[in-house]
């Protein structure tokens, strides 16, 4: 089921749209539902990021090489399991 949403642009936004679609030959709507769905994925990105970094830092893990060693360290103690 699909739902109709009508959108305001201020004119160099609507502007810039049309020459984009115009250059790609793709349709206004399609390249909206695009934008629309990779701002929503980025926006679950950045808040999965966002608390994933807080536990990672309450786990003492500050930088990427805190993270590298404990991945590291991780591997090391796996190792065993898969050469056996």
């Amino acid at each position: 089921m699909r739902s109709v949403l009508s959108v305001s642009l201020p004119e160099n936004l609507s502007s810039e749209l049309d020459a984009f679609a115009k250059k790609t030959g793709r349709n206004k709507s399609d390249i909206v539902k695009e934008s629309v769905s990779l701002y929503l994925w980025e926006a679950r990105f950045r808040n999965v990021r966002k608390s994933l970094s807080l536990k990672a830092k309450k786990g003492g893990l500050i930088t990427e090489e805190d993270v590298f060693r404990a991945v590291s360290k991780l591997s090391l103690n796996l190792r065993p399991l898969f050469h056996s």
